[in-house]
């Protein structure tokens, strides 16, 4: 059973895995042009773990966790010291030695269902950074502050979807592009919440209507991989199956995030609170949803990752068969630790460490040390 494990990045050399940005909050108030100091490596020298097999068990063996499967006698196993979490999909088990120690260590736990649906966490004991948690609770009650972070969130994943488009998109309609510059435009004069929700579903359909522009398959899969809508909860066809078991990848990547920096990932400011949904987690997803999940659905389809032969159909909903989700998995995990340029402070890190950038960044706001949120937009 090969786990998608990738070889671990090489680190840049600094040793600091907390962000504490003086010079770069400076250079956001001040707009001033200087070198910004790096306080946070490139990338993370830990991985992400995933067990997808059913049945698989996952048990602490000295220094590693170690993993087996019913009927054999094979195992994998992973160092401790090289795990920055563990994804457990379905049905896998996972031994009481082994949570204790995960949570002792940091390495936080999530659970999945089988077609990647995010259930839940487990941690160690909470952050203890509680006046950050007092001023999440205290904006989530402040209309006026609440609707400011909603409108970033959301002109950032329109701009990016215009981007992703002209990337990826030999024909783009001049229309479409001109519609999208124009919603995220909007989006600084809406005066509710209810508003930027009919300006990002207005955008949603333009970007969408332009999917399938960006999708080229091997000839063999020309048909599967057509796309005409987005749908979800259960999805119909191959492609929704694929960006819904992305969005999930990544709702997991920022829960992780938000509890890293001290935040309650089940409040948000644009995603209104509901039980068990991950509210904040989302609306910082929403301006990486076209730059990583949207991306990684392109690239897999595009590159025969994956094909007609690795879902499974059946009660008007579609599903990636085991084997397949691994390789995807493989895909988000590459495009996680890709290293990019950050478009403020200017220093190449990977998407992995964006995350928690960006949520350290809001944090920043929230204590009034920001005037305003940067969203992340790429060009």
């Amino acid at each position: 059973m090969p786990l998608p494990l990738l070889d671990s990045p090489k680190c840049d050399g600094c040793s600091l895995v907390g962000v504490c940005l003086p010079d770069e909050t400076n250079l956001l108030v001040t707009g001033k042009s200087r070198s910004v100091r790096r306080l946070i490596p490139a990338n993370d020298n830990a991985l992400p773990m995933y067990v997808t097999v059913a049945g698989a068990k996952v048990r602490k063996s000295g220094d590693t966790l170690r993993v087996t499967q019913r009927d054999t006698s094979g195992y994998d196993e992973a160092r401790l010291i090289d795990v920055s979490r563990l994804s457990l999909f379905g049905n896998v088990q996972l031994t009481t030695q082994a949570l204790r120690e995960l949570c002792h260590r940091g390495i936080p736990i999530t659970y999945h269902s089988t077609g990647g649906w995010f259930y839940g966490i487990t941690t160690g004991p909470t952050h203890k950074n509680v006046a950050l948690r007092q001023q999440q609770y205290a904006t989530a009650a402040d209309p006026v502050r609440s609707l400011q972070l909603a409108r970033a969130f959301v002109k950032g994943k329109i701009l990016n979807c215009r981007t992703m488009l002209m990337r990826n998109h030999s024909e783009v309609p001049d229309a479409v592009l001109r519609s999208l510059k124009e919603l995220a435009a909007k989006t600084d004069e809406v005066a509710s919440a209810e508003s930027l929700l009919g300006l990002e579903g207005t955008a949603a359909r333009d970007y969408f209507s332009c999917f399938s522009g960006m999708l080229k398959p091997p000839d063999g899969d020309l048909n599967t991989f057509s796309f005409t809508q987005r749908n979800r909860r259960p999805p119909r066809d191959e492609v929704n199956a694929l960006l819904s078991f992305a969005y999930s990848l990544l709702t997991k990547e920022l829960v992780v995030a938000a509890l890293a920096v001290g935040f309650d990932p089940f409040l948000g400011f644009y995603h209104r609170p509901r039980y068990g949904r991950p509210s904040l987690a989302l609306d910082l997803m929403e301006e990486f949803r076209p730059l990583v999940a949207d991306s990684i659905v392109i690239t897999a389809v595009n590159n025969g990752i994956v094909k007609r032969r690795d879902f499974v159909r059946g009660a008007g909903s579609v599903n990636l068969k085991p084997a397949a989700r691994r390789r995807f998995i493989g895909v988000f995990t590459k495009r996680m630790d890709q290293l990019i340029r950050h478009p403020v402070f200017r220093y190449r890190i990977s998407y992995s460490r964006i995350l928690e950038v960006q949520a350290r960044l809001l944090g920043r706001f929230l204590t009034r040390e920001l005037d305003t949120y940067p969203s992340f937009q790429t060009r």
